[in-house]
């Protein structure tokens, strides 16, 4: 690829040299000609991306742009007076001054920056530039990152935050407008730029119609009608429907032939040009280290090719040492069916998917840090329990309350889901307890995936998958540590719902068949866990919950809004990551249903669980307490005291969550003064009043919506916001390959059921123990395609900006909120050494655990690459 693109560029010289020569003088007589005019000068200075430095087949623009410049068209901006109008009461406009020097130098054949300059003319009654517009004569888009104006009359150094695309002029109803980064509420807004900041949203709104275009600059809403094509195997429409969910962003491509209800789907070719606002589009960067263009292949080229092999050579690993051959080796593959598979692939992408040095190995995986220190040490009771603590999902396990756990599905449909297991079961375990002691000293916690997955476990297990609706009960020990008791499985009575579950318990055991019976039964546990992680705490509540926010800020909050300024860096690239999960991950017939034991109902189940989602109960202190592991106590730290004191991301979480909450009122109190403030803000307000009514139109009516009528709403609602998007994305996102790259720790599919005595998979547990267990969960292909996905996802790219820091250093000319934000930084900085602290402490065993690995997933800082840490300021892989 890379020889192309210079072989392109070498041509382009050839042929057009004297061309460029011209052309370059073109520009200098542009310059002459906008500094020969009379007037007072200001100097500006641009900063850009040319598409043609991004993309080799663009190149070919910068030639048509040349003959552009010479007639003249070029860029053009025009300033807009803040402080005078004129007679339509909108800013006052400056003459129209040109980029200068646009063509001086060929572009670098790597993306990089380009400064150039401009000359603008200035009138002595001018007032403050609080605007420009800018308008591109050229026939291609460009980048705009940012334009600094020096020497000011009266303002000194003026600078405008862009940050967009700018595409040719013709593409556009309206010339693109940019403001200075100011901060007005909307009452306060000068008056001559009142206008443009209203019609600039109204310009990002659009009217709702039409199939949107990579050019559009609009955000509007839709259901999720796009996951597959209509018919008999036919995922159904999520939203609007008696299937609730998420509003997800409007594309307008055509309706189905076959069913107007569904919107057409793209062909996986075109999987990345899925229509989202550009600026939502990841960034070059992100782009060309490979992360969206390894998910294409994985979804388009790899995963047909590996069904291929796996169907001509018929595998299936039958020891541990087969699992861990894959990071010692790699998969083994024929040199004819290698080829295949690579055919096509750029040479970034032989050197992150492939791995490989010869042409007989494909797939070596870097070993996961689960089992890095010790290759046995997953298998233990205590990092099972550890995990639910520590693990990727560390957001499920709550305080049991009432012994035996009780169902809350409707009996009149599902019969008795209660528990049935009994205090015998378990006063072996308790410490000499009772099961109401340990109940009242608070020491007995459940994970319970029971009622999420009982009422589609019969359709489920219709499918290849096989499983249990599962519950476990363990205790708090002395030492901080947790212990299984029993795990209960369950399964659909065989006559119908109405006859409620049939469940058998199982129990710890250390040796002989009982022991691989006990390992079983907790495989099937992580099972629904895993599937539970990816559907539902990773994609659903914050994936999916989040877009709908994304939307309405960008339609209802001026950028010069002060909390539009605050929250859009925690909005970058999700919009886009969202689409292309819709094309390829969660999809019919993606990769989510391809690896989670869900199959093909996993969608409709994610839905089934929106139904209870509450947007305030997203809250981390909130969510602790509704899971009964905190209690609220003044004279803790945060006001809560933990009810398992060694619980690291609950630990390390209400340290993130804290300094964020503190952020969000410091910054806040620079703009509302009162309660009647907040009331007043009829930008605020329309933004709040869609998220709700059409973002989350399904969960509309709900009365735990914060009403946004006081100073506390506002900071616990973008709290939240940024919390999701920042370190609980961060904490069910990037530990996915450190546990869950070696599968036998957390499967995603079970694939039959546990043995019955007498049978032959009963025999093969006594016997091969290793062997029957790895024929239960995941397959060798599943195993490959899970793994290579899950290791995708848990990658931070190279332009990946941190919580405590920005993408621009300018992002506001407030003092008072640089200051806010620079202390911000600095308690960051404290807690992730604090953390660090903490992971060196031997006394709190559940930090490391018996594999030796210790919690680091929101240490906030992280370098490019797999690193199991680093909280992103926004949900974008």
């Amino acid at each position: 690829m890379f020889g192309i693109g210079k072989n392109i560029i070498e041509g382009a010289l050839n042929t057009t040299g004297d061309l460029a020569g011209a052309v370059i003088g073109a520009g200098g007589n542009i310059a002459d000609r906008v500094t020969s005019l009379g007037g007072k000068k200001i100097k500006g200075k641009v900063i850009l991306m040319r598409s043609n430095v991004l993309d080799f087949t663009e190149f070919h623009s910068s030639v048509l742009d040349s003959f552009t410049e010479l007639l003249g068209g070029g860029v053009s901006l025009q300033l807009i007076s803040a402080t005078h109008a004129s007679n339509d009461s909108r800013g006052k406009l400056g003459s129209k001054a040109f980029l200068e020097r646009w063509i001086t130098s060929l572009p670098p054949l790597f993306a990089g920056e380009s400064v150039f300059q401009v000359n603008f003319t200035w009138e002595d009654d001018f007032g403050f530039p609080g605007a420009f517009f800018i308008k591109n004569g050229h026939t291609s888009e460009f980048f705009l990152k940012s334009l600094t104006l020096e020497d000011v009359p009266g303002f000194g150094t003026v600078h405008f935050d862009c940050n967009s695309w700018v595409y040719p002029s013709g593409r556009y109803k309206k010339d693109r407008i940019f403001f200075a980064n100011k901060t007005y509420l909307p009452s306060e807004t000068p008056n001559p730029l009142r206008k443009y900041r209203e019609e600039e949203l109204s310009t990002l709104r659009g009217d709702g119609t039409g199939e949107r275009k990579e050019w559009d600059r609009i955000y509007d809403y839709d259901v999720y009608n796009d996951l597959s094509e209509p018919g008999k195997d036919a995922r159904p429409i999520l939203g609007g429907s008696q299937f609730p969910y998420p509003r997800r962003g409007r594309t307008g491509r055509p309706r189905s032939r076959k069913d107007s209800n569904y919107e057409t789907r793209l062909s996986s070719v075109l999987g990345l040009t899925i229509y989202v606002p550009r600026d939502e589009n990841f960034g070059h960067l992100k782009l060309s280290d490979f992360l969206g263009f390894a998910l294409k292949s994985l979804a388009s080229t790899v995963q047909p090719e590996l069904v291929n092999l796996i169907n001509l050579t018929p595998g299936e690993f039958d020891k541990f040492q087969d699992v861990h051959d894959l990071y010692e080796g790699g998969f083994p593959v024929p040199v004819d069916v290698f080829r295949n598979l690579t055919k096509g692939f750029t040479p970034p992408m032989f050197q992150e998917l492939l791995r490989t040095e010869s042409d007989q190995r494909f797939l070596k995986f870097s070993r996961p840090r689960v089992v890095k220190e010790d290759k046995n040490a997953w298998q233990t009771d205590e990092e099972f329990a550890r995990e639910m603590l520590a693990g990727v999902n560390p957001v499920m396990i709550r305080r049991l309350e009432e012994f035996p756990p009780v169902s809350k599905l409707d009996p009149e449909f599902y019969g008795d889901q209660n528990s049935k297991i009994k205090e015998e079961d378990i006063k072996f375990g308790l410490e000499g307890l009772s099961v109401e002691e340990a109940l009242n000293e608070k020491r007995l916690f459940i994970l319970d995936h029971h009622d999420a997955l009982m009422p589609f476990l019969r359709k489920i297990n219709g499918t290849s998958t096989k499983t249990y609706a599962t519950r476990t009960i363990l205790l708090l020990k002395a030492d901080g540590t947790l212990k299984p008791l029993v795990i209960e499985l369950s399964l659909p009575h065989p006559q119908g719902d109405q006859f409620g579950a049939v469940s058998k318990q199982y129990f710890p055991a250390e040796e002989g068949v009982q022991k691989s019976i006990w390992q079983l039964a907790k495989a099937y546990v992580v099972v629904n866990d895993a599937g539970y992680h990816q559907l539902i705490s990773h994609w659903l509540n914050t994936h999916a919950v989040q877009e709908p926010f994304v939307i309405a800020t960008h339609r209802h909050l001026s950028v010069v809004h002060p909390i539009h300024k605050l929250l859009v860096p925690h909005y970058k690239d999700t919009m886009f990551i969202n689409a292309f999960a819709r094309q390829v991950l969660v999809n019919g017939d993606g990769l989510l249903e391809s690896t989670h034991f869900q199959a093909k109902y996993a969608m409709e189940l994610s839905s089934y669980i929106y139904k209870d989602w509450n947007f305030v109960e997203q809250a981390l202190p909130v969510d602790l307490i509704k899971r009964g592991v905190a209690v609220q106590d003044a004279n803790s730290p945060h006001g809560l005291r933990l009810l398992i004191e060694d619980y690291p991301f609950a630990v390390d979480g209400l340290e993130i969550w804290s300094i964020i909450k503190t952020w969000v009122a410091n910054y806040c109190s620079l703009y509302y003064k009162d309660d009647e403030a907040i009331r007043n803000d009829v930008e605020l307000q329309s933004w709040w009043k869609e998220a709700r009514e059409k973002g989350h139109a399904d969960k509309k009516n709900e009365a735990w919506w914060p009403k946004m009528q006081s100073i506390n709403d506002l900071v616990e609602s973008c709290t939240i916001i940024i919390w999701i998007s920042s370190a609980l994305h961060a904490a069910v996102n990037f530990g996915q390959y450190p546990y869950g790259g070696y599968i036998p720790n957390r499967p995603t599919i079970s694939r039959r059921f546990m043995p019955e005595i007498g049978s032959s998979e009963y025999k093969e547990l006594e016997s091969k123990p290793e062997k029957a267990f790895l024929r239960t969960i995941n397959s060798q292909l599943q195993t490959l395609l899970g793994v290579s996905l899950i290791e995708i996802l848990s990658r931070h790219a190279s332009d990946e900006v941190y919580l405590g820091q920005r993408a621009s250093i300018e992002w506001t000319s407030d003092k008072a909120a640089l200051d806010a934000f620079e202390n911000f930084g600095k308690q960051v900085f404290e807690v992730e050494n604090r953390i660090m602290e903490r992971n060196r402490d031997v006394n709190l065993k559940n930090r490391s655990g018996p594999v030796n690995m210790p919690y680091t997933l929101l240490l906030p800082s992280s370098t490019e690459g797999l690193t199991g840490r680093g909280i992103p300021n926004s949900i974008s892989i």
